[in-house]
C-alpha cells in the first residue's frame, strides 16, 4: 500500500477565489450546480454534494470574513465503507475513500451514515457522488486538481503524517502572533472518526464553518448491535422450537 496521503486546508489564507471548485469540476467532469444566486452571500455553491466535490464557504462574521474550502474527509473510520452493499465505496491503496459509479446502485445508504454530510445522490441517475481527491491524477503521480489551482497554497495536499507536523508548526506561528482563536479540526486520531485524510486549520468553532464539533463514527455501534440481533434470533428460534415441541407433545 502506498503512503497515506491527504489534504490540509489553512482557511487563515484562503481568499475565497474559488480557483479549487472550478478546478474541480473541471477535472472530474462535474456538472454544475445551477448558478443560484443567494442575496445573503458570495456563496454561489452553497454546501457540498453530488455537484459540489469542494465547497469554498464565504461567512461574514463580525465585519470580518472567514473562508474555507471544504471537501470530503476521508476519514479513517469510514462509515460510508460500512454500510456500502454493493462494495462501490472502497478505501484506495493511498488511504483515500472513492465511489465506483458504475457499481453503485443508488441505495443511498451511505448518504445518512455520514458524519459530516458529505455524500449525496444525484437527482439525474440516483447514484452517490463525492469528491476522490482526483485518484486518477494519484495513480498518474500528480497532486489533486483543487491542490494545484489554489493559489495561496491554502489546500496543501501531500503525506499525512508531513501535513500534520506542517499544520501544528502553522498553528503554533498563529498562535504567537496572536491570534488565539485559531485551531485544527480533524487532524487527531483520537477524534470520533480516528482522523481525518482532509483537515483544517479555522479561525473559529467548527460550527461557525457548517462542521459537526464532535464528529463520530456513525456505524461505531454495530457490531454490538449485531450481536444483539444475533442473540435476540437465537432466542427466538429458541422460543418458536419450544412451542412447536410442546405443541407436539
Amino acid at each position: 500500500m502506498a503512503e497515506r496521503v491527504g489534504f490540509f486546508t489553512d482557511s487563515s489564507v484562503c481568499i475565497g477565489c474559488k480557483a479549487c471548485e472550478v478546478a474541480c469540476k473541471e477535472w472530474n467532469g462535474v456538472p454544475d450546480d445551477g448558478f443560484v444566486f443567494r442575496a445573503t452571500s458570495y456563496d454561489n455553491t452553497g454546501q457540498l454534494g453530488a455537484d459540489t466535490w469542494r465547497h469554498v464557504a464565504f461567512i461574514e462574521q463580525d465585519g470580518r470574513w472567514l473562508m474555507s474550502s471544504d471537501v470530503c474527509k476521508h476519514c479513517t473510520n469510514a462509515a460510508c465503507l460500512d454500510v456500502c452493499p454493493t462494495g462501490a465505496l472502497f478505501r484506495t491503496e493511498f488511504d483515500t475513500v472513492v465511489v465506483q459509479p458504475d457499481i453503485c446502485n443508488g441505495c443511498g445508504y451511505c448518504v445518512p451514515a455520514c458524519p459530516f454530510g458529505v455524500i449525496e445522490r444525484r437527482e439525474r441517475d440516483g447514484r452517490a457522488w463525492k469528491c476522490t481527491m482526483c485518484y486518477d491524477r494519484l495513480r498518474g503521480g500528480l497532486e489533486p486538481a483543487c491542490a494545484k489551482a489554489c493559489p495561496t497554497d491554502s489546500i496543501q495536499f501531500g503525506p499525512l503524517d508531513e501535513l500534520r507536523e506542517r499544520a501544528a508548526a502553522r498553528l503554533e506561528r498563529l498562535h504567537a502572533d496572536g491570534v488565539d482563536e485559531a485551531r485544527l479540526y480533524g487532524e487527531s486520531p483520537e477524534d470520533g472518526v480516528g482522523g481525518t485524510g482532509a483537515f483544517f486549520l479555522l479561525l473559529d468553532e467548527p460550527e461557525v464553518y457548517g462542521l459537526p464539533p464532535e464528529p463520530v463514527v456513525t456505524t461505531r455501534d454495530l457490531p454490538q448491535m449485531w450481536r444483539w440481533a444475533g442473540g435476540a434470533s437465537i432466542a427466538l428460534v429458541g422460543a418458536v422450537a419450544a412451542c412447536f415441541l410442546g405443541s407436539r407433545r
